[in-house]
């Protein structure tokens, strides 16, 4: 540790790793303020006549999730919508006998639809969404991808509708409130929700999006049909296993408005039910690098390292070991510990994506480095199986 050359060559590489890494992160976060406003549910008078002229197929992809579609059913039964779409993917849970039960008293018209056998080159996931918009009215004005995980709070479509009619978006988007209960769940996940940040601003940050850095989430994911039909539906995102990104960026590179916005107050989410699924699971796609070039893949790894894997390591190293004599280590002491109060901070600032937190939400910071090594590994290996589906 008293090498000459060590005290020299460290203080610089993580000095010039971490500084400009630091500098792209608060201008991305100065902004955060100016983000739009989360969408809240319509007053009533507005989402009764909003149900008046219902011009929305809903989609939802299914493959097994008879423990997670009913109560995504529940919370659709009661929403502004011409008509809902169940795809299903050959379950053998049970999960399209369930939705068989339900159509006959259904209040919107409930069909029920499997898809064909994948076709080479696609992903089952896009591959549904597919055939469900292909299966759509053709009346419709907009069709809504929504996951079965999902849990549509009172007023979601004819509020999410309403506000993409008057911001004229193509496509646009909502995050979700999740839903948490586990403590490993609850120390993983923030941090690997961060990740996203840090790459892409806040929710609703506007000033952050290029074409080539749109961000979306299929969960709730609300495209005009003319638009679809304009893209050849997902054909365009058919391969990837981040369809909702890729999808959004391929369209707005050819001139769609793509928006994203914040729907903590319009739906929940429990995503997966454990540290382990989620490790698994959403890690496995939060690289983004089926949306993304290589380059543009590999600098957003090497930010997060800088200013979100990095810190709390360097800053319990140069607190044992900081020779006085050395200024950069100090410098580097000071930023990093900088950085690990800004990420605290943030920790408050993401308290509202959120249903209800325990402990270990709080120690959430302790995880980042982990999450780090998951985009990493995300990013240097593809996906062999998805959803049930297994690729070769």
């Amino acid at each position: 540790m008293n090498n000459p050359l060590f005290l020299i060559v460290f203080p610089i590489f993580f000095f010039l790793l971490q500084v400009p890494a630091t500098l792209v992160l608060l201008k991305r976060l100065s902004t955060a303020r100016d983000r739009t406003a989360p969408l809240l549910p319509l007053d009533l008078s507005a989402e009764s006549s909003a149900k008046q002229d219902p011009q929305v197929s809903i989609v939802i992809p299914t493959l097994n999730e008879i423990d997670r579609l009913p109560t995504c059913l529940e919370g659709l039964r009661d929403q502004a919508a011409k008509e809902i779409i169940v795809v299903d993917s050959r379950s053998q849970d049970g999960t399209p006998e369930y939705v068989q039960k339900l159509q006959k008293d259904f209040p919107i018209p409930l069909k029920l639809i499997t898809d064909d056998p994948l076709p080479e080159g696609w992903v089952g996931r896009p591959w549904a969404l597919h055939t469900g918009f292909l299966n759509s009215d053709p009346t419709s004005e907009w069709v809504l991808g929504i996951d079965a995980d999902t849990l549509p709070q009172k007023g979601l479509v004819a509020s999410f509708v309403n506000q993409a009619s008057i911001d004229n978006f193509d496509i646009v988007s909502l995050s979700p409130k999740f839903i948490l209960k586990t403590a490993g769940e609850q120390w993983l996940q923030p941090a690997l929700l961060i990740t996203l940040i840090f790459r892409f601003g806040a929710t609703g940050d506007r000033t952050q999006f290029t074409e080539d850095r749109v961000m979306a989430n299929g969960q709730c994911f609300l495209s005009k049909r003319a638009k679809l039909v304009e893209l050849n539906g997902y054909e365009l995102a058919k391969s990837s296993f981040c369809d909702d990104v890729t999808l959004a960026r391929a369209a707005a590179q050819r001139g769609a408005k793509v928006g994203f916005l914040d729907g903590a107050a319009l739906m929940q989410v429990r995503m997966y039910t454990s540290m382990a699924e989620t490790w698994r699971e959403w890690g496995r796609s939060l690289d983004l690098k089926d949306a993304s070039t290589p380059s543009q893949t590999f600098a957003d790894c090497l930010l997060l390292t800088a200013v979100q894997g990095l810190p709390i390591l360097m800053l319990i190293s140069l607190s044992i070991w900081q020779p006085a004599s050395s200024i950069l280590m100090n410098i580097l002491f000071w930023l990093n510990a900088f950085l690990v109060f800004i990420r605290c901070l943030l920790v408050f600032g993401i308290r509202t994506s959120y249903t209800e937190v325990g402990f270990w939400f709080w120690l959430s910071p302790l995880a980042d480095p982990v999450a780090v090594i998951r985009i990493w590994i995300s990013a240097l290996t593809k996906p062999k199986s998805w959803r049930g589906r297994t690729y070769t």
